[in-house]
């Protein structure tokens, strides 16, 4: 991402994004997991929750706030970075790990994690873009570029909650 890209996504939500990770952790995920998403053009309440890689470069742990849907037995989280042309920092921490972690709500998992592919990742997308019609908008962004990720993840023991 040219930091141009990056520096409009951040002047857009940044501000959005920290205020709800803190209120999230804070709270112990007992406020944080439904948001208004009103300022993002979608009117009403959206599921997000919590997911912490380990940075592939500096080995710290980081925690974001992601939309998700839940698609069968799995979570699903979108690797969209707002439409802009470079993967999600998240996603690409997350390439470089078998397991990763995340929290919906007050619950906390380890969880395995893979990419939907084929007519999986199409009806999986289908799926995301009605739950989040910005979607539809950021493939469009990206077309030509690179596709964005479409992220299984499917808990394996349930962890402690995640901490400021």
């Amino acid at each position: 991402m040219s930091n141009n890209d990056s520096d409009k996504v951040r002047e857009k939500y940044g501000s959005f994004i920290d205020q709800h990770l803190a209120t999230y952790l804070r709270s112990g995920g007992a406020e944080g997991h439904i948001v208004d998403m009103s300022h993002t053009g979608v009117p009403g309440l959206l599921p997000t929750l919590l997911l912490k890689t380990r940075g592939r470069r500096t080995g710290r742990e980081s925690i974001v706030p992601l939309i998700y849907g839940c698609y069968g037995q799995e979570w699903v989280v979108i690797g969209s970075r707002g439409g802009t042309p470079d993967h999600p920092f998240w996603y690409l921490n997350l390439r470089e790990q078998q397991e990763t972690a995340f929290q919906v709500a007050t619950q906390c998992f380890r969880a395995s994690w893979r990419q939907a592919e084929g007519a999986e990742r199409d009806a999986v997308w289908a799926y995301m873009e009605q739950l989040f019609p910005p979607y539809r908008e950021y493939r469009r962004a990206t077309e030509g570029q690179r596709e964005i990720p479409v992220v299984m993840l499917r808990p394996s023991g349930e962890l402690p909650v995640f901490t400021p």
